[in-house]
């Protein structure tokens, strides 16, 4: 009995501190010193929420927004941040979304909900030059929702892996029994935004899909064939809804860590389709 209460115990202070995916800006600072980059760090108070983002290259260049999944936070994107190539033809900006990182860590949002926050910011940034976001995963919605919602925010969007087709959603009723009880404090770090936040999204999307047919912003699909986590058939869902969009398809061998399995694959693909304006 004594023996298990310690377990408990230790897994519960365990479980507080662990899987955040979470660096001080500090810490991020001195590994892109160490390859001669400077990383520029901010956080921006919108609506009473801190939104906290970093940025690498120059601010007279086209920019590549990156948005990370779930859970997750700006780190995900952290080679391409780092890349020299992309480096001499984009500013490279990568978001923690709110709840996750150093945006409020752990208040998870509906999507429309991180939009509100997410979206005036970014419209802060534009500089005169070609804007993409580029989603992984949960991002990929929420960069479907930030256009949804600001027409015109950006110049294109790059779906990679991203979660889209409501009916592909599995209803994983188990979810809520997490964080609607005490087994919430059992759930690690990022895991428990992440979790109710997936719950969401099911909802999320079927609201979403009205908007869909009203975007008109170039939207490209980049997907794993053999993808268990976000399936494939979200790809052929989107060519089918977003109706007014220019649309582009590139199908890998891999799964849903492509961003990283496929990086040079992904770089090279970014580089030729999002330049034009």
């Amino acid at each position: 009995m004594r023996i298990g209460m310690v377990v408990l115990v230790s897994w519960l202070v365990f479980a507080q501190g662990c899987m955040t995916f979470r660096t001080s800006d500090k810490k991020a600072k001195a590994r892109f010193a160490e390859k001669g980059i400077v990383l520029k760090t901010t956080t921006i108070k919108r609506n009473g929420h801190n939104l906290h983002f970093v940025q690498t290259g120059a601010d007279s260049l086209p920019t590549l927004l990156f948005i990370h999944g779930t859970p997750g936070s700006w780190t995900a994107f952290e080679p391409y941040l780092k890349d020299s190539v992309l480096l001499t033809r984009f500013r490279l900006i990568s978001i923690d979304r709110p709840g996750f990182g150093d945006s409020d860590f752990g208040d998870a949002m509906h999507l429309h909900q991180q939009s509100e926050i997410m979206g005036p910011v970014i419209k802060s940034l534009k500089n005169g030059h070609p804007l993409w976001l580029i989603g992984h995963s949960m991002g990929g919605p929420m960069i479907v929702q930030l256009e949804a919602d600001y027409p015109g925010l950006a110049d294109g969007l790059v779906l990679i892996a991203g979660s889209i087709d409501p009916a592909a959603e599995l209803p994983e009723r188990w979810r809520p029994v997490l964080f609607k009880t005490p087994l919430n404090y059992l759930v690690p770090g990022a895991m428990r935004p992440s979790n109710k936040e997936l719950w969401y999204l099911k909802d999320d999307l079927k609201t979403l899909a009205t908007a869909l047919p009203k975007i008109t912003c170039p939207v490209f699909f980049i997907h794993g064939r053999s993808d268990n986590m976000v399936p494939p058939s979200n790809v052929p869902y989107g060519l089918s809804i977003l109706t007014a969009a220019k649309k582009d398809t590139l199908w890998l061998t891999g799964n849903h860590f492509i961003p990283w399995t496929k990086y040079d694959t992904i770089r090279n693909y970014l580089i030729v389709n999002c330049i034009v304006k």
